[in-house]
């Protein structure tokens, strides 16, 4: 993650990071339902699997197992992405308060030093 700025009284807080925070926490939820629905979804194939018997898994029925397997792979690839997404999205976020407490140290310097020039 990006590394701590320097300490202050105040950080401020942009609307930016506002709806990035918000846009993360929408999608730390999504994440997480995703991961269930895929692991329902395994538990789900599993059991079908088990309990119908060998010879009935044919036909509409064995392709119907097959892409609820397929399925299952892609909510798991989903909810990888959605957490790939989510690391970048915790970065830019620290990256931006990092940026914008630096401005703000910046803008009292100068503030300061333009009081000191007068």
């Amino acid at each position: 993650m990006s590394k701590p700025s320097q300490p202050s009284t105040s950080k401020p807080v942009s609307a930016a990071d506002t709806r990035l925070e918000r846009a993360l926490d929408r999608n730390e939820a999504v994440e997480e339902t995703v991961k269930q629905s895929g692991a329902e979804l395994f538990v789900i194939n599993a059991v079908l699997k088990q309990e119908i018997p060998d010879h009935i898994q044919t036909g509409d029925v064995a392709q119907a197992l097959e892409k609820t397997g397929e399925l299952e792979g892609k909510i798991q690839e989903s909810a990888a992405d959605l957490a790939h997404v989510n690391e970048l999205l915790e970065q830019e976020i620290g990256e931006r308060a990092d940026v914008e407490q630096e401005l703000a140290d910046t803008k009292v310097a100068l503030a300061k030093a333009t009081a000191k020039a007068r």
